[in-house]
Order: structure tokens, then C-alpha cells, then sequence
């Protein structure tokens, strides 16, 4: 399976975001939610099939432009299957792009790596000098009960022309280090957030570490025995911004 979505938004000239362009095809079904609001647009991307399985490849791509705030959501966490073994890796590409004053914040649902899956995740996103990101991966190494799958996750971040963040991760069975403490140890999870600009000063607690990157930028990454540890980590990080406050009429 071959599949593309590609969402666009835009500054309306009022103070709010626009969405120029929403498209998908299943299983990336991009759904427009919530409300309009100060914080700008929030969109959740639908799950229109099984998998990803092996040989299916998925490309999303997201475009904030110059004082448009864009929110990307999931309805569900997406669940990497195996398919069938001669077929090659299923593969999940995002090219995202933010303009200066552009705020974009990626907050999806975890991947969830099943037993016999093997399946890649490439993100590329540039953000222009001004601009903002929240963005955030969990991974989850296995249903119930049931080892991990072979998954790979490639990031790579860009402000302002530079690389800012670029980061290779693999989990699973045929991974180097596997069946040691090299990884990921006893844990099953894992989840990164990357802010751009730097994060205040936060503490950090056990099992998470918090390091500034080489630019205006955070990097937060947390590991837990299950994915409830690390999102007790994470989510407090990842909070919707309070709205604006209504004016209060003469």
C-alpha cells in the first residue's frame, strides 16, 4: 500500500490559522478538530486501514506558514504489523516545514512495535529562524505481553539552515545491542520531545534526561517499563496552551 496526506496551514489575516490544504488517502486520513481558537488549528490523522505492514509505503508531509499555529494529533496509536517476510520494510516518511513566526506542534499517538513487524519512520522537519516545535515520538516495543518487532526511527531537525537535532534509534530483535543493556535496558518505552525554542530550566527526574541542544532548542527523553511511566514524564511537557482570554465587554 502507497499512501500520501499533506496538510497546509495559513495564517487568515484575523489572528487565527486557516487549513489551505487537508488531503489523504486511507490509511492517512487527516480530520480537522476542536473549535477555532487563539491557539490555532488542531488536526487528528484517522487510521483508514490495518499496519502499517511490510511493503507499505506512507508519506505525509506538513507546511506552517508565516503566523499560523498548527496542532497534528492521532485518534489511536498506530501499530506496525508484520506482513508478509518478503516484502521490504514498511516505511513511514514526514517532511515538515515551518515558516518564521510559523508554530507547529507534532503530537501523535505512540508507534506501537508488534512481535515479526519490521518498519521504519524518517522525519524530516525544518523550521525557519522564528519559527516554534513541539515534537514529540513514543515508541512502545511490543503489545501485551509479546516481544518487539524490528522498528527504526530517523529525525532530523533543521533551524534556521543548521542541523539542530539528528537522531537514529533502533529497537528489537535484529538490532545491534539488542539483548543488552545498551539500549534500552529492562524498559518497553520510550518517548522523545524536541521544543524549539529551549525549554525553562527543568528538573530532571528518574529514568528521564533533559539536554539543550546546540541551537534554541530541548531535547527530553524518557524511558519506562510500560508507556503510562513515560507519558507521566512527558505529557506535562506537551500540555495545550491556555486559551486567550475572552475581552470583557465596556
Amino acid at each position: 500500500m502507497r499512501a500520501a496526506a499533506r496538510i497546509v496551514a495559513e495564517a487568515d489575516g484575523r489572528g487565527g490559522t486557516r487549513l489551505a490544504v487537508l488531503h489523504g488517502e486511507s490509511p492517512l486520513l487527516p480530520r480537522r478538530t476542536g473549535a477555532r481558537s487563539g491557539a490555532g488549528v488542531t488536526v487528528h490523522l484517522v487510521g483508514g486501514a490495518a499496519g502499517p505492514l511490510r511493503g507499505d509505503h506512507l508519506h505525509l508531509t506538513l507546511v506552517v506558514g508565516p503566523g499560523a499555529t498548527l496542532t497534528v494529533r492521532s485518534v489511536a496509536a498506530q501499530l506496525a504489523l508484520r506482513g508478509r517476510p518478503h516484502l521490504p520494510p514498511s516505511r513511514y516518511e514526514i517532511d515538515a516545514t515551518v515558516a518564521g513566526s510559523g508554530n507547529l506542534r507534532w503530537l501523535p499517538e505512540p508507534l506501537i512495535a508488534a512481535a515479526g513487524c519490521d518498519h521504519r519512520t524518517v522525519a524530516r522537519i525544518d523550521v525557519a529562524e522564528g519559527g516554534t516545535l513541539l515534537w514529540r515520538d513514543d515508541v512502545v516495543c511490543g503489545r501485551h505481553a509479546e516481544p518487539s518487532g524490528d522498528v527504526r526511527t530517523e529525525t532530523t531537525i533543521r533551524y534556521a539552515g543548521r542541523t539542530l537535532y539528528r537522531h537514529d534509534l533502533a529497537l528489537g530483535p535484529h538490532s545491534p545491542g539488542w539483548d543488552g543493556a545498551a539500549v534500552l535496558g529492562d524498559a518497553r518505552a520510550v518517548g522523545t520531545v524536541i521544543t524549539v525554542p529551549a525549554l525553562a530550566r527543568q528538573e530532571a527526574a528518574d529514568r528521564v534526561a533533559i539536554m539543550p541542544l546546540a541551537g534554541p532548542g530541548t531535547l527530553v527523553q524518557a524511558v519506562g517499563t510500560d508507556i503510562r511511566a513515560v507519558q507521566a514524564a512527558l505529557d506535562p511537557l506537551c500540555a495545550d496552551p491556555a486559551p486567550a482570554a475572552e475581552p470583557i465587554a465596556a
